[in-house]
């Protein structure tokens, strides 16, 4: 099973690490990722494997939006997302 992870928010330094982190603490491998900035705002959209998870997926979330607190942190599952966009 996949998820995507969308973060959003004003660009610093170490975003990319602190998610790469979090996913690293949860045993959640990075299948790709794809980043931004633009105007000083950082976008970015990180698909993950979440087979071999070692925690619940909303205390991921929630571990997310802590290390993250000012900015926008969306984790979903593929069967989600894949529904939200759909044509």
């Amino acid at each position: 099973m996949q998820a995507m992870i969308t973060v959003v928010g004003k660009d610093r330094v170490g975003i990319l690490a602190k998610v790469s982190q979090e996913c690293a603490n949860a045993n959640i491998n990075i299948v790709d990722v794809a980043q931004t900035v633009m105007s000083g705002y950082f976008t970015m959209s990180m698909l993950v494997n979440i087979d071999e998870m070692k925690m619940v997926f909303d205390s991921f979330r929630k571990e997310l939006e802590t290390v993250l607190p000012d900015m926008r942190v969306a984790v979903m599952h593929e069967d989600i997302f894949r529904s939200m966009h759909r044509i």
